[in-house]
């Protein structure tokens, strides 16, 4: 699948299709912006269960991940922000899901690092609190007492100032959206969709990409080029239709003067 120079795959479907049960998958995304929605679905439509997912948010509204955390697909979440998904909330405090709390820039870097085979780096994020001496609670027994509890993490100083010792993060799959890419898998995001997919994708065994447009090799600038193909094995392009699905999740713009 997607071997060769030639990294398109025809469907989503086809894409996902070695994926299994249990799989750890990292998934790009912030809020709404730069989510693989099609590629999460097919993976839903495979009926894979038991997924260990590495992501900012694990989903919001009824899209994204929320699907396949609904449906109880997903045992384990990497992440940094639960905010105001409440199904997220429930699984977590029922005991139906563990979760590995993870500042935001953190997570960033620990993906970052997976990419670029760095095993471990020292960050003064989280030194002082429970992310560096242990005791987060990752999965409740569904009595409000928490069952498994995160360990405590290696500190050093450096130069007079305390920091802790963070693991790099990779993974068997991972599914990311980007706004162009060629068929040698080189991608290009639009503005803040950017956000944590090309991380995902390098942090991967396997990267699977949905491009809203798909362009022959040497149409993109190399100069303009935000993740290089040698992170990418496959390349999805969607339809008009898929690409043009992106939901709001709050609106705030401010009405013209003159206009309703």
């Amino acid at each position: 699948m997607g071997s060769g120079i030639d990294k398109v795959i025809g469907t989503a479907s086809e894409a996902v299709a070695d994926f299994h049960d249990g799989a750890s998958i990292a998934v790009g995304g912030f809020g709404l912006s730069g989510v693989p929605t099609t590629l999460i679905t097919a993976v839903y439509d495979a009926g894979f269960s038991g997924l260990r997912i590495v992501s900012n948010n694990c989903g919001a509204m009824d899209t994204g991940l929320s699907v396949l955390l609904s449906a109880g697909r997903i045992a384990r979440v990497t992440g940094s922000y639960i905010g105001a998904n409440k199904e997220f909330a429930r699984q977590y405090l029922a005991g139906e899901i563990e979760l590995e709390l993870i500042p935001q820039g953190t997570l960033a870097e620990r993906l970052r690092a997976g990419g670029c085979g760095i095993p471990a780096f020292y960050t003064p994020a989280g030194v002082g609190t429970q992310v560096a001496e242990g005791g987060l609670p990752w999965r409740y027994d569904g009595k409000g007492t928490a069952a498994v509890v995160s360990p405590p993490k290696e500190t050093r100083e450096f130069d007079g100032v305390e920091y802790v010792l963070e693991r790099a993060i990779t993974t068997d799959f991972a599914l990311v959206r980007a706004a162009k890419g060629d068929r040698h898998g080189n991608l290009v995001f639009a503005k803040s969709a950017r956000n944590f997919n090309p991380l995902a994708a390098m942090a991967a065994k396997i990267a699977v990409a949905e491009v809203e447009e798909l362009v022959e090799p040497g149409d993109l600038d190399p100069d303009q080029v935000h993740l290089p193909g040698v992170f990418v094995q496959r390349v999805v392009p969607l339809t008009r239709e898929q690409a043009a699905d992106k939901k709001i999740e709050k609106v705030t713009v401010t009405p013209r003067k003159g206009h309703d």
